[in-house]
């Protein structure tokens, strides 16, 4: 066991090309790596709207934050049953087919879904589309992983995972943006007879997405026959409990977002709260993004960072206090100390937001980055696995807690609105639970704090 490996204990790997001075943007000069990050851009953004729609759809249907807690609930379960086997398929199969072969079944549920909204089906058919839809990610997510590190060669992977987490982010800041423009332009603006036009589009981005990687040149290194036993399938596991640096980031990742995440309260805060429309629960869906973004350029255009480990729980610790802020931004909490308009409060809501998001990108790049560079490739698949069961459980699992705390607390008080009082609740407990976590993980893995350059 060993708390963290030093460079030369690093996984064996063919050498990069000669050092050269190279630019924030040269990664972007291997066609193989853009047409992949070009395609997953573009599913992510018929995703983002997706899941928008959805919550959106839900609230109008019930007016409760129950059935959104489900949401969650709905993708996290196929994601515990599928974890171990994608992670065994990415390191036996070709990556490159399996992430086309669930893009397929990614663009098959889309149209379930959008047959659900057209024909005002009942609700739990949107639940049974996306335990598809979340099978499907579920296999996705680590082969897609491990397979960039077959695309850049090592010493432009932190830069990878940067581009690739600011496309993903700029993909959350357009998806809502065009869910609101598209409901706002139909007769029936904010109808839920709507939404389906928003699935189909995913459906669209899927094809799109599987047309620009299909054409990869990735060539499958057939690794020796390992007997399917519970060890090889585990071994995911047992290599992340052997990894202090791992695991600890891993864990501070999955509790921040398990108590922190507010997204699932955000169709509450845009109808009860800030009293605002489709247009304006887009904003509050693309501020995190934002900010986001704004980081991804400012950490391309600066060296790796020097004390990783430090900038990590800094990072979390800040998330957790925007979220309290934001949690506590309306004019009900603030009406007699502080006589703001509602509208100046959603605006001081959608800064906290884009803070939150800002520092959290920081956290996101930092993590993965040191995932891929400490694992060897024949386990990146499998560990790749257990990251995306880590990451998108406290996902999924915090949008359902922070449904769940809200739909507890729906009692009317001085707030007024019993809806508004339950996300308020919610989204303040966990962003103080959020700076909680970071002062244990720090304890508990003082590897982490000591950890120096991201490279």
């Amino acid at each position: 066991m060993h708390d963290q490996e030093s460079p030369e204990n690093l996984p064996d790997e063919p050498a990069p090309p000669a050092a050269r001075e190279e630019g924030p943007y040269a990664v972007m000069r291997n066609p193989d790596y853009l047409r992949y990050l070009i395609g997953r851009f573009i599913a992510s953004l018929g995703q983002q709207m997706l899941v928008v729609a959805i919550d959106w759809e839900l609230y109008a249907r019930t007016h409760s934050a129950l059935p959104l807690a489900f949401v969650g609930l709905s993708l996290m379960i196929p994601m515990i049953l599928c974890t171990i086997p994608a992670g065994h398929f990415a390191d036996v199969f070709n990556r490159k087919k399996i992430i086309l072969a669930m893009t397929v079944i990614v663009a098959l549920a889309s149209v379930g879904m959008a047959l659900v909204s057209y024909f005002a089906l009942p609700v739990w058919w949107i639940y049974v589309c996306l335990i598809v839809l979340g099978a499907a990610r579920t296999f996705l997510w680590p082969a897609s992983a491990a397979f960039v590190t077959s695309l850049v060669p090592r010493g432009q992977l932190a830069r990878a995972v940067t581009f690739n987490s600011g496309a993903f982010q700029l993909s959350c800041v357009l998806g809502p943006v065009a869910f609101g423009r598209i409901l706002a332009m139909t007769p029936l603006a904010e109808s839920r007879s709507t939404a389906w036009s928003i699935y189909a589009l995913n459906l669209v981005a899927s094809i799109v997405c599987f047309i620009l990687v299909a054409p990869i040149r990735h060539v499958h290194k057939a690794k020796p026959a390992e007997p399917v036993s519970t060890r090889s399938l585990v071994e995911g596991f047992r290599f992340v409990y052997q990894n202090k640096i791992i695991l600890g980031t891993i864990t501070l990742d999955l509790f921040a977002v398990l108590l922190g995440g507010t997204v699932t309260l955000f169709p509450i805060y845009a109808s009860d709260i800030f009293h605002t429309s489709a247009s304006g629960l887009g904003w509050l869906r693309n501020a995190m993004a934002i900010g986001a973004i704004i980081c991804m350029f400012m950490i391309a255009h600066r060296p790796p960072l020097q004390k990783a480990g430090r900038a990590m729980l800094w990072s979390v610790a800040i998330f957790g206090m925007a979220t309290i802020l934001f949690g506590v931004a309306n004019q009900n909490c603030f009406d007699n100390l502080l006589p703001l308009p509602n509208e100046a409060w959603f605006w001081f809501a959608f800064v906290m937001l884009a803070l939150a998001g800002f520092v959290d990108n920081i956290s996101v790049v930092v993590r993965q980055t040191l995932v891929q560079i400490l694992t060897p490739d024949e386990k990146r698949g499998r560990v790749s696995a257990v990251n995306s069961l880590f990451i998108g459980t406290s996902n999924e699992l915090g949008g359902f807690r922070s449904g769940l705390v809200a739909w507890l607390f729906t009692q009317p008080t001085f707030l007024g609105d019993k809806n508004a009082t339950g996300a308020i609740v919610s989204t303040v407990t966990g962003g103080v639970g959020t700076i909680l976590v970071v002062l244990a993980v720090a304890w508990i893995w003082p590897e982490i704090r000591r950890y120096g350059k991201l490279s």
